[in-house]
């Protein structure tokens, strides 16, 4: 999944769309380097960033999915957003999936909206907001706290026929540095959910504050735990970087392919 972020403030500044020129081009590279999702955020969710209005985010999203539907029949794309009107119209836009950072929890009409446009659902964990999370690190028992989460959402989706669901834990979101990578170390846990699995980890602060560097030099760390991600269960990553996210995905392919092989033998 190829990060698109229509945003003057995202925290990777190589992601972000200045004009519909730069919005192809960087979307024709990424499919160049086979990302199978574009993934069109409108709304920065990086800790602390300002709020914008509903309307600002529709103008911001929707003509960047209908650019994009123009140049490039076909393809998936994913909006990246927690307001339902917001989501209606992306997917009438031309949008295939609903990528909510909140699941359900800032619109009480997102599950419904979901249910009613029959399109998959990326359910995220989070706790408080994107302008106040940083202060809603405090848990008896992250892993277990984070599966239940998951588990409770599962079973309201479930119940409204919704059953296309991926999960996202929110490595960042609510979370310090050392929770992410403890997190990060246990994904297996998340094996036990019926669901497959979007991490999004590139170059986030947990990468570039643990290599005392910044966002524009953690492409070598965000391999590394994105290699880790996949080990451990990871269905789908989300990256800035698609070329290097895709080899990693054929590397450990085939790899898993060469153990599998040998122990049948």
């Amino acid at each position: 999944m190829g990060i698109l972020n229509v945003t003057p403030d995202s925290f990777y500044a190589e992601t972000r769309i200045s004009s519909e020129k730069d919005l192809i081009e960087k979307a024709a590279k990424m499919l160049e380097e086979e990302a199978g999702i574009l993934d069109i955020g409108g709304y920065s969710s990086r800790p602390g960033a300002s709020d914008i209005t509903e309307e600002e985010e529709i103008k911001r999203v929707v003509p960047a999915i209908q650019q994009l539907v123009s140049h490039f029949p076909g393809i998936i794309i994913s909006v990246d957003t927690f307001r339902s009107n917001v989501a209606k119209q992306a997917v009438e836009a031309g949008a295939s999936i609903i990528n909510d950072i909140s699941a359900g929890e800032l619109d009480t009409k997102m599950f419904e909206t979901v249910a009613s446009l029959k399109v998959p659902y990326i359910a995220m964990h989070m706790k408080g907001t994107p302008q106040n999370m940083v202060h809603q690190t405090q848990y008896e028992n992250l892993l277990l706290e984070i599966t239940n989460y998951f588990y409770n959402k599962l079973f309201k989706l479930h119940s409204l026929g919704i059953t296309d669901i991926i999960i996202d834990p929110g490595f960042g979101f609510s979370k310090t540095r050392e929770q992410s990578l403890h997190l990060l170390n246990n994904l297996e846990i998340f094996k036990t959910i019926e669901a497959p699995l979007l991490v999004g980890i590139s170059r986030k602060s947990l990468i570039y504050k643990t290599l005392n560097t910044d966002s524009g030099n953690a492409l070598n760390g965000t391999t590394a735990l994105n290699t880790m991600a996949i080990l451990k269960g990871a269905s789908i990553l989300r990256v800035h970087d698609v070329k290097e996210a895709v080899e990693i995905v054929k590397l450990t392919s085939e790899m898993q392919k060469g153990l599998s092989d040998n122990n049948q033998a």
